[in-house]
């Protein structure tokens, strides 16, 4: 466990990830999310268990958020996206209504999960 002001970077979680084999990348297409497992899954089969904001201490364009995913069937992983205004997909039109229509678990759940 970190200590309590030690600062959670994008590589400690995505090691984190690695290491309980969750690190299987949910990538959006036109037919919904690929985690490379040869199904799409579609925001009702997903659910966001976790997310993580991280800030780039001098550069807003190192802003990104992390999803930790949950599919029905069990498959765990995550999607990485640029933060706030520099949240772009013009090669990936619809993610970002992909994204929101994925819902969120209990807030109290999502809170106190941990890696």
């Amino acid at each position: 466990m970190e200590a309590p002001n030690e600062m959670i970077t994008l590589s400690y979680i995505m090691e984190k990830l690695r290491l309980k084999k969750w690190d299987n990348e949910f990538r959006w297409t036109p037919e919904g999310f690929h985690a490379g497992k040869g199904k799409n899954y579609q925001p009702d089969e997903l659910q966001i268990i976790k997310t993580y904001r991280f800030e780039g201490s001098t550069d807003p364009a190192d802003s990104s958020i992390l999803y930790i995913i949950e599919a029905k069937d069990g498959l765990i992983g995550y999607s990485l996206d640029a933060y706030g205004v520099y949240s772009s997909h013009d090669d990936e039109e619809g993610y970002d209504n992909f994204i929101r229509a994925i819902p969120e678990k209990n807030r109290e759940a999502q809170l106190t999960f941990e890696l």
